[in-house]
């Protein structure tokens, strides 16, 4: 599973801090064994959040792989930037250029 982002953390913490003010309002939660629960559940909420768009997706029932009937999907160039060639490295005056070394 990927590593959560910065955005998925603060939106993960916002739904828990949220969502707690609101359960406690909304519930009245008096009493220590209720307010925990209130706040297990707010943790809960704010992981599900944040781990969301982490999941991988799933393709429906009815998707298809392949193009439909009649069309083919465009063909990369071989010389275009997303061609998967790597360029060959550079090597010579601009490495030296930059060398700490005189």
């Amino acid at each position: 599973m990927p590593r959560p982002t910065a955005a998925q953390y603060a939106s993960g913490s916002a739904t828990a801090v949220s969502s707690a003010v609101a359960l406690l309002l909304l519930t009245g939660a008096g009493s220590v064994l209720a307010t925990a629960a209130v706040a297990a559940t707010a943790l809960a909420l704010g992981l599900a959040v944040a781990a969301a768009p982490a999941l991988p997706r799933r393709r429906a029932a009815g998707a298809r792989a392949e193009a439909p009937a009649g069309r083919t999907a465009p063909r990369p160039s071989a010389t275009g930037p997303a061609s998967g060639r790597v360029p060959a490295p550079r090597t010579g005056a601009r490495i030296r250029q930059h060398s700490l070394r005189g």
